[in-house]
């Protein structure tokens, strides 16, 4: 690679890390064609963008993005390859069900909205996060909880007087 191709693709790397909030980073290496191929099918699907990346490369375009990526960068070593995705949670759970069968990929770290993660051991932790639409979706029907028990006690106090409620 040209030193004008590696210019190019830091850029492309920037362009890419400064849009996006969620990127895992795991180890790829080892799977097999049908395997991969099966990764970046469920990722496409999931709406998930997935690259293998050089770590030098990756380093760099990090390094020049308006993120801080913090010691994210320490995890860049062997064979790397990044998820790109706007569900925080979503990269995590397909990590996690490809491991079912074998060891890869193997999560190195992420950067979700400001915040690093580091360590194979946070897998579980960032698959069971809940999506910005749960916690929404959470809050709505805690917020309707109440307004549906104080409609419900006074349609049955109605109906206990013998009233029609309108």
């Amino acid at each position: 690679m040209t030193r004008e191709e590696k210019s190019i693709a830091i850029e492309d790397l920037t362009a890419k890390l400064a849009n996006a909030n969620v990127v895992y980073i795991a180890d790829t290496s080892g799977l097999n064609a049908e395997t991969t191929s099966n990764l970046r099918r469920t990722c496409f699907k999931a709406g998930i963008k997935l690259e293998v990346v050089k770590n030098t490369l990756l380093e760099k375009a990090m390094e020049a993005s308006s993120n801080n990526y913090g010691d994210l960068a320490s995890v860049l070593k062997g064979n790397s390859s990044i998820f790109i995705a706007d569900i925080a949670n979503a990269p995590a759970k397909i990590i996690k069900d490809f491991r079912k069968k074998s060891d890869k990929p193997a999560f190195k770290g992420a950067y979700i909205n400001g915040e690093i993660y580091i360590g194979d051991n946070l897998i579980d932790s960032l698959a069971s996060l809940k999506s910005k639409e749960e916690v929404i979706g959470e809050i709505i029907g805690l917020l309707q909880s109440p307004a549906k028990r104080v409609i419900a006690a006074l349609l049955n106090n109605a109906e206990q007087k013998g009233e029609t409620a309108e």
